[in-house]
């Protein structure tokens, strides 16, 4: 780090101890305290709950009832945090963690509680840990519930969903400058977003544009997603056309006593964020989040990634929620984001690589936006939830290419955009008390814009490789059932349809699994699925030399997954969980010569054939050891051991490109309450196996006119370059006052500088090819005012 580098951290750390050194002296002696309340409800129609006993455990005859509506209320709460436990006769009693209770926002929480099937007059059995267990009650392998409050807390979260789940066992990004999450050794591209449950584009800002599926930050602000399930592997069949794993966000649906304003300025953004009442005699509530990007966040992004210049960026996020005594919950719920890179020419006497004259302009837009009705029957056993939601991703990217005398030429125009009308319906009723049934169906008409003007040389004038302007649409429909055979043992069943009409192909999926409690706080559970996806519209949609679509009749790629998964509670506080898995891959699309294969792929878009004859197999081990926040400390230690292969046209099985065979990390954290004010320290470390790189072949190479670089076909991903260590960190202090609270935050990913491979390059100056390396990193000082 240059001296240059290291006066912005530490001013900041300055202005930290400063902030925390005042705090601690002149701290006021007054006591402020903080509402819990909440709303409790059957899981599985809605019903709101009375006579529920909620217990803030650790706070001495700090225990309360629901009345009628389900509602309960704890007034006077120091500042600190807590875990609510919530019980009642003939439900599985639930003990929810890590509770932040501020001085400014009160916490209104939705608990939802599920039936005890079999010891319907136990008053608690076996406590369900919040934290350990997804929400999804089919999910029984592979899920793990999401903590929107940790995206910002956890080191290397960076207020990002996407990069606080890149912590998880089985999961790790792609590269430090993208979010794109490679989940068990497949592609960024394999895992499938859902909002609200509908699937939307990747809701990335810069999308697509280094790494397919992921992009620099999160357009989804932690302000207003709620607690969601990650899932990756062997998911239940509700979930469709995903094969690596699915993100399945819920949005917050606001504070129903009070309202909330925040604002955030930092060196990524502008934040503004309010929730609140929509009116005083009625349930309905806002939540709304806007974020603008700094004036010059990042005044110059590398050479190595082709953007340019300067970023600018905006998203916005909203929920708004109306419930009703008898038609049922209606809501409206959103999001979109702006981006635009515009591009700044070096000075040509710096320029060591060809690429370098390279300018990339690029403005993308991408949002969803949807209206959806929950309904209770008046049976208290089913529900009935429909949504029509539209989504869109558009994306506009210009190339040119600068000489050594700045003599310029076009190498890339191209527009691509896609956009998806969903309607969708699910029906979930409980025909028993040991059988709940889940039964959904989504239609989904797809209309695709796409147009690609590039050359291959410099110099040469621009040709059409794509142009499409077409429609389809998909079908798909599942069933979904959970029977607990005992009290100990439950099975979950059910399949997943999916149909697409451009081709007629069709994909039936069939789902299983168990659950064995083999004993108190253990239990075994395994899961078999076959999933399968439709590829992007820009593969379908190809158009060859004589106008035809070459791809049209391209089937889904298909996955068997096998899950198998140990789970057991050494303590209230500590978790354990290993899960060996096996994946084989078939009908992936590959080109009939060659070794291309669709599960490597990263770039925006396809212009050759390809034909369903490719493989590929993922085989493995992840391991989770967590200790959740209690006492003012908390740890979690991932590990994952794994291999990913592939089988391309030649019958060969190579590595694919995120085939890193390991990955370690450990994330710790440590809380002080001075007063009333909170001071944070988290730190993370991860160990990696190196990225995996093709050979160059340097004859080939030397005879390209422009120079570049030919990588050997024969070789692909053979080699490795050695590990990586990284570290991140985030400290914050708040300062929690009677009517605001103030809070500082210093947050850095890859404080270490490790440098990581973006590609080989020819040298112009040494005449020589060279791999190119890049220390890309992440630094945000942020402050954070509540009322």
């Amino acid at each position: 780090m240059t001296k240059k580098e290291a006066y912005p951290l530490l001013t900041s750390l300055l202005l930290m101890i400063c902030l925390l050194t005042n705090s601690i002296l002149y701290a006021q002696n007054k006591q402020i305290d903080q509402t819990i309340s909440g709303f409790v409800y059957n899981s599985t129609t809605g019903q709101a709950l009375q006579n529920a006993t909620i217990e803030i455990m650790g706070l001495h005859l700090r225990q309360t009832k629901t009345n009628v509506d389900g509602r309960f209320v704890f007034e006077h709460i120091p500042i600190g945090r807590y875990e609510l436990k919530t019980s009642l006769i003939g439900y599985e009693s639930l003990i929810i963690k890590e509770i932040l209770v501020g001085s400014v926002q009160q916490i209104d929480m939705e608990i939802p509680m599920y039936e005890n099937t079999i010891t319907l007059q136990e008053v608690e059995s076996k406590p369900k840990i919040h934290q350990t267990q997804p929400l999804n009650p089919f999910t029984i392998v592979g899920g793990q519930t999401f903590i929107s409050e940790q995206a910002s807390r956890f080191a290397g979260g960076m207020d990002d969903p996407a990069r606080l789940v890149s912590t998880y066992a089985g999961v790790t990004t792609s590269s430090m400058s993208s979010n794109g999450l490679s989940i068990r050794g497949n592609a960024p591209s394999l895992l499938q977003w859902r909002l609200e449950g509908i699937e939307i584009p990747s809701p990335n800002h810069f999308s697509d544009i280094n790494v397919l599926g992921g992009g620099l930050l999160s357009a989804l602000s932690n302000n207003v997603i709620g607690n969601s399930d990650f899932l990756i592997g062997s998911f239940p069949a509700e979930y469709n056309n995903a094969i690596s794993g699915v993100f399945d966000i819920k949005m917050r649906k606001g504070n129903t006593q009070q309202h909330n304003h925040s604002f955030q300025l930092g060196l990524l953004g502008i934040d503004i964020a309010s929730e609140g009442p929509i009116t005083k005699s009625s349930n309905a509530t806002y939540i709304i989040n806007y974020r603008y990007s700094t004036t010059g966040l990042l005044e110059k992004i590398r050479k190595d990634k082709n953007l340019g210049g300067k970023l600018g960026y905006q998203d916005l996020n909203f929920n708004l929620n109306f419930p009703t005594k008898k038609s049922g919950l209606f809501s409206i719920w959103g999001f979109g984001l702006v981006d635009e890179v515009a591009p700044i020419l070096d000075q040509t006497s710096s320029r060591k690589y060809l690429d370098e004259g390279v300018l990339s302009s690029a403005d993308q837009q991408s949002g969803a936006a949807g209206i959806s009705h929950h309904y209770f029957f008046k049976n208290n056993k089913t529900s009935l939830k429909s949504t029509f939601a539209t989504t869109y991703s558009g994306n506009h990217i210009h190339e040119e290419f600068y000489d050594i005398e700045s003599h310029k030429s076009p190498k890339t125009d191209l527009t691509y955009n896609t956009t998806n009308q969903i309607i969708s319906s699910t029906l979930q009723h409980r025909f028993h008390p040991n059988h709940i049934n889940k039964t959904g169906v989504t239609f989904t008409h797809i209309h695709y814009d796409m147009n690609v003007d590039h050359t291959p040389y410099y110099g040469h004038q621009l040709m059409n490789f794509a142009h499409s302007n077409s429609r389809t649409n998909m079908v798909s429909a599942y069933s979904n059932s959970k029977i607990n055979i005992s009290e100990d043992f439950a099975i979950i069943g059910g399949f997943n349809v999916q149909h697409l009409m451009l081709n007629k192909k069709t994909a039936i999926e069939p789902r299983v699994g168990l659950k064995w409690d083999v004993l108190p706080r253990r239990y075994i559970s395994a899961a078999y699925g076959l999933h399968s996806r439709i590829e992007r519209p820009d593969v379908y949609f190809f158009k060859n030399n004589n106008d035809e679509l070459s791809n049209r009749n391209l089937a889904f790629l298909k996955s068997h997954q096998f899950t198998v998964a140990y789970n057991q509670e050494i303590s209230p506080d500590m978790h354990l969980k290993i899960e060996p898995y096996f994946q084989f891959q078939y009908d992936v699309p590959i080109t009939a010569i060659g070794n291309y294969s669709i599960i490597n792929r990263t770039d925006l878009y396809t212009t050759q054939p390809l034909v369903n004859k490719g493989r590929g197999k993922n085989y493995g081990i992840d391991l989770t050891l967590s200790k959740s926040l209690k006492k003012g400390y908390y740890y979690l230690l991932t590990t994952s051991l794994f291999d990913s292969k592939y089988q391309a046209a030649d019958g060969q099985w190579y590595n694919t490109r995120y085939n890193r065979n390991y990955v370690f990390n450990f994330l710790a954290g440590k809380e002080w309450i001075f007063g009333s004010d909170i001071l944070g320290v988290n730190f993370k470390t991860s160990t990696l196996g190196g990225q995996r790189y093709t050979p160059v072949d340097e004859a080939a190479t030397l005879r390209h006119p422009d120079k570049e670089v030919q990588y050997d076909a024969n070789r692909m991903f053979e080699k490795q370059f050695r590990s990586m260590f990284i570290g991140d960190f985030t400290i914050s202090y708040k300062m929690n006052g009677g009517r605001f609270s103030h809070t500082f935050a210093l947050k850095s990913v890859n404080a270490t500088k490790q440098r990581e491979y973006i590609k080989h390059k020819f040298n112009m100056i040494t005449q020589t090819i060279e791999p190119y390396f890049a220390a890309n990193s992440l630094f945000n000082v942020s402050y954070r005012i509540d009322l």
